[in-house]
């Protein structure tokens, strides 16, 4: 499937982080009221720019709260 827009590694930093607030901002309208056609090119897109996004910050920082451990509870290094 082709995506429309620039593709990702195309992206100046302020770019992507621009698309990718503009999806997360957006996908829940998609979801829940996008023709099926809509939501697979939203999900294409998303998954491209994430993916980008990823590959970029390989060490970004992750919130230990946003881990299985964390989610459960368990004591959280650093915290």
């Amino acid at each position: 499937m082709t995506t429309t827009g620039v593709p990702g590694r195309e992206l100046a930093e302020p770019d992507l982080l621009r698309e990718l607030e503009r999806l997360h901002r957006t996908r829940n309208e998609t979801f829940l009221h996008g023709a099926p056609d809509a939501l697979r090119e939203h999900t294409a897109r998303s998954f491209e720019l994430e993916q980008e996004y990823l590959r970029r910050h390989p060490d970004r920082q992750v919130d230990p709260r946003r881990t299985r451990a964390g989610a459960r509870g368990d004591p959280v290094h650093g915290s």
